[in-house]
């Protein structure tokens, strides 16, 4: 099955970047992912990765947004009425041996507006949101569209703060500056730092991504970025900013910088959103459409599974 999930990944660009195989095997670690194929005549017509921490669980990997079913793409002529019809019956056959995961939890692509058969089966839903720049390629309607807030920033920034965005940073200092911003978020559910090194290193190694940071006349690092891109679409992966230096407005002046950087590759940004109302409003501000995608999710972990996976987790480290 893997070997022609690699084949797929080496010819289809519109599998999402978080889930091809480079990706999985790098945040899921090689074995402990698996996939569902559906083909057709020789050909593969859907497929769907799933990360598999123990036994008859179905989870989110690490800095992974969404996952979820892969469909073919149909030619541009199809009825909708037959494009909606056949992923349908797609899915109902890739639900056909999801049936012996018990515990099951994914983010979908927003792409995926249509979770009936999951629900049909007795899977929950809930909306989430990301934030979407689109055309970014046009600098003149980016600034339009985005509050006169983030423009006072990134101007006081160059022009008051004298801050200068770097791309390539250390992953230490990257680390460090994204630790502080946990500490002033008291986010103690934090996720696998051995896991993000190895992802940016991944990502640096094929150019798909890289961390840009912020930084004054006197060396300080304001802020940070990891950003990592595809033809699709780039996304703001994780990020960080020094609390006590946080007046300086470096924060928007790097996404604007990575943003202007990345459009080389794609037309579309995507924030990945947070529930966060302070991160949430942040976001909005750049002028990014707010999209909902859902999380699916069946049965609940017991504390013994939920213990097994967080002692897992710490020794994966």
């Amino acid at each position: 099955m893997k070997d022609k999930y690699h084949l797929l990944c080496n010819t289809e660009t519109s599998i999402p970047i978080f889930s091809r195989d480079w990706w999985l095997d790098t945040v899921c670690g090689k074995d402990k992912w698996k996939i569902l194929l559906v083909e057709e005549k020789g050909r593969i017509t859907a497929a769907m990765p799933l990360y598999c921490p123990q036994q008859g669980i179905v989870s989110m990997p690490s800095y992974t947004q969404t996952m979820g079913p892969w469909f073919a793409p149909e030619s541009k002529d199809t009825k909708y009425t037959k494009t909606l019809a056949r992923r349908q019956a797609l899915c109902k056959q890739l639900l056909g041996t999801l049936k012996s995961y018990p515990l099951f939890m994914q983010n979908f692509h927003y792409g995926i507006t249509d979770w009936l058969p999951f629900y049909w089966e007795g899977y929950r839903q809930t909306t989430r949101y990301t934030y979407l720049l689109k055309d970014i390629r046009s600098t003149q309607i980016m600034l339009e569209n985005m509050s006169s807030n983030i423009r006072r920033n990134i101007t006081k920034a160059k022009e008051k703060y004298h801050i200068t965005v770097k791309k390539g940073i250390s992953i230490e200092d990257f680390l460090l500056v994204q630790a502080q911003t946990f500490e002033r978020q008291q986010v103690t559910n934090k996720e696998d730092t051995k896991v993000l090194i190895k992802l940016i290193d991944t990502c640096r190694k094929r150019n798909q991504g890289d961390v840009w940071g912020g930084y004054d006349e006197q060396g300080r690092l304001h802020a940070a970025a990891f950003i990592v891109w595809q033809e699709s679409s780039a996304w703001y992966l994780a990020g960080g900013g020094n609390p006590a230096l946080r007046e300086s407005g470096a924060h928007s002046l790097i996404l604007w910088e990575c943003i202007r950087y990345v459009s080389q590759y794609t037309n579309t940004f995507d924030f990945e959103g947070s529930m966060i109302p302070g991160v949430e409003r942040f976001f909005r501000e750049f002028g990014a459409i707010q999209t909902p995608f859902f999380t699916i999710t069946k049965g609940k972990l017991s504390l013994l599974n939920k213990a097994c996976l967080k002692i897992r987790r710490i020794i994966n480290r």
